[in-house]
């Protein structure tokens, strides 16, 4: 199904096949609203709670499931701390007031094996490839951000890192934050020795992002 809303009648719900990373989420949260392996139509905004719906789509981790409430509720609503999350052997998972590409959203799960064909975001490929990198990396030194949420700008160098602009922590898997900065280059070649943060192998190694 193609990025677009699903209309309900106290709320709609949308669906971006490119972001989503097939973490089951939504089906698993309530198959009623999201129905496994429908022929047809697998959105079904009526079939639970303006809150449940509401639950499920914030608490998808790519931000694949959104919505837009008819009941005259709120929208969803920026984090208070704009985050990197890096997944062990994983992509890295963003909350944030994410700025990317004239879109904003709050949720996007990234590669940072190097190998998927939906660049910037994750496929899955990371489990293919084997790729390996800890989502326990060591702490470095940071000072406190004065501002920790706002927008945060995503821009995937060609051929290059990821830059981030803006306020935000990176953080371990297990939630120990390691970093603050207003501004940051992260690995998505998959090759860095200072994963998650990019040390320019890409360059070295002569990896191709396809215009992605």
């Amino acid at each position: 199904m193609a990025k677009g809303m699903v209309e309900g009648e106290k709320i709609d719900v949308g669906f971006s096949g490119r972001r989503c990373i097939h973490s089951r989420n939504c089906v698993l949260a309530n198959p009623h609203v999201f129905e496994p392996n429908a022929p047809g139509e697998w959105i079904h905004p009526d079939a639970a709670s303006v809150e449940q719906i509401v639950a499920i789509a914030e608490s998808c981790p790519s931000g694949a499931i959104t919505y837009r409430r008819r009941d005259g509720g709120p929208a969803e609503a920026p984090p208070v701390v704009n985050t990197v999350r890096i997944r062990e052997n994983g992509p890295l998972a963003l909350h944030a007031e994410i700025v990317f590409n004239g879109e904003t959203f709050h949720r996007a799960t990234l590669c940072r094996c190097g190998a998927s064909e939906n660049k910037p975001f994750c496929d899955g490929s990371h489990t293919k490839t084997g790729f390996a990198a800890t989502g326990e990396p060591a702490l470095k030194e940071s000072q406190p951000l004065a501002v920790r949420d706002g927008p945060l700008v995503v821009t995937p160098q060609a051929n290059g890192n990821l830059k981030l602009e803006g306020n935000v922590e990176i953080v371990t898997g297990t939630g120990h934050t390691i970093d603050r900065a207003t501004k940051v280059w992260l690995c998505r070649c998959g090759q860095s020795a200072n994963k998650p943060w990019c040390d320019n192998t890409h360059k070295s190694v002569s990896w191709s992002t396809e215009g992605r």
